[in-house]
């Protein structure tokens, strides 16, 4: 059977095939530049794994209160050596990327201290936590301000604005690298160093965090290169390969990491306990297998941008423009258009490709959520997936796959439901 007799019987029309393969033929220098920053974090991966002695030892998992749990310890070796950090928190009971920034937060927040967002508005899911949208336990109640100054028009950082809005009560500076729910740039590792030099420069004792979800290994350097106090991200994005079945990372200062870890246990414990039960191996060999998959979800979203774009739709970002997370954003316009792509996404998919997605309200977002992901860990987004708040422009945010042919599968099946629905002409 030939590959395109396969794709028929998975519901590719002719029409589809054609058009995906004449953009995709175009696309192969870029795919070559992708390639070679995959073989860069390969191969700085395994200089930290051999670096910090990894052994077989180091999959065995522990019970109870964890201690002396070499695995565990060595992991979080491994990751402070692959960001260039003094320490890191990697551990399976932080349960997703939004509690690893709680912790980061709350740790290092005091009652009347300020939390300055030099990026604008935070991903939907951190609103609670800082207390922009009224929630108990939120920094809010428990005395911490908030401010944020939003970027220009352009997308660029507002630096008079930001240089106005940081006093004395300001103690933390957070800057979201991806773009979240927003229809705006995401941004480099170059970019953020210029931003974490000019707060530093007004105010050195100012500690920065870095929101990296889903951009580690997308480019060679990360934020922590550039002088972030934390980067944080969750395991069950970039970082953990499509492996990890669980978990978060905090890599930064010695000093911002213990209190991480006081917060996420308990005062005067910290990194000291903490059983990894059987998830160890998980862990690592996901980190070990993060470069190659990252780079196949960045094929992806390329291919989207520029299908999409052909198409009359605006993306973000755009066909041309460098990549410096995995999602790729899609103004459909329409709510029929986000379910006729998530349709899409899910009838690709390993896992329960026949099931049909549905808005519905997920807590710690404000509006009804669409999300499709037939993945073989529940949420995992560097697996194929897409999802959006059905809301004014109706933009999907597409990420994920974990190997380059099924996040083109992805595409590909994504313009069919959107052909069949007659909201796009080939």
């Amino acid at each position: 059977m030939q590959l395109n007799e396969i794709y028929r019987e998975l519901g590719i029309s002719d029409a589809v095939l054609s058009f995906s393969n004449n953009i995709i033929e175009k696309l192969k220098p870029r795919f070559e530049e992708i390639d070679s920053i995959a073989e860069f974090n390969q191969a700085k991966v395994i200089n930290a794994m051999q670096k910090n002695r990894v052994n077989a030892t180091c999959f065995a998992g522990t019970t109870g209160y964890g201690h002396d749990d070499v695995g565990r310890d060595t992991l979080e070796k491994v990751y402070a050596s692959v960001f260039h950090t003094e320490a890191a928190l990697v551990r399976p009971h932080i349960t997703c990327g939004t509690h690893a920034l709680a912790i980061a937060l709350s740790a290092n927040l005091l009652p009347g201290d300020e939390l300055l967002s030099p990026v604008g508005k935070p991903y939907d899911t951190l609103e609670e936590v800082i207390g922009i949208r009224e929630s108990a336990c939120s920094l809010k109640e428990y005395g911490v301000t908030y401010k944020q100054v939003d970027l220009l028009s352009d997308g660029s950082f507002d630096y008079e604005g930001i240089k106005n809005a940081i006093s004395e009560k300001t103690k933390l500076v957070t800057i979201q690298r991806s773009k979240g729910y927003q229809m705006r740039p995401s941004f480099s590792t170059k970019q953020i160093g210029e931003l974490i030099a000019f707060i530093k420069n007004i105010r050195p004792d100012l500690t920065v965090m870095v929101d990296n979800c889903y951009g580690e290994f997308v480019e060679e350097t990360e934020p922590s290169d550039f002088g972030a106090d934390m980067v944080v991200g969750s395991l069950i994005k970039n970082p953990g390969g499509g492996l990890a079945p669980i978990g978060g990372y905090i890599c930064g200062t010695q000093k911002c990491i213990d209190r991480c870890a006081f917060r996420l246990s308990a005062p005067g414990i910290g990194q000291d306990v903490g059983a990894s039960l059987s998830v160890m191996t998980s862990l690592y060999q996901g980190l070990f297998l993060s470069p190659t998959v990252v780079a196949g979800a960045l094929k992806g979203a390329i291919f989207s941008a520029n299908a999409y774009e052909s198409l009359g739709f605006n993306v973000v970002p755009n066909s041309t423009e460098p990549r410096h997370d995995i999602i790729q954003s899609v103004e459909l316009g329409s709510r029929e258009g986000m379910l006729a792509f998530c349709h899409g996404i899910q009838a690709a998919a390993p896992v329960d490709s026949y099931v049909t997605p549905i808005p519905y309200h997920i807590p710690g977002y404000d509006d009804e959520v669409i999300m499709a992901a037939g993945a073989f860990v529940q949420g995992s987004s560097i697996e194929l997936s897409a999802d959006g708040p059905m809301r004014e422009p109706y933009a999907i945010y597409f990420q994920g796959g974990l190997t380059w042919q099924h996040a083109k599968l992805g595409i590909m099946m994504s313009l069919q439901k959107m052909l069949d629905a007659g909201l796009i002409n080939l």
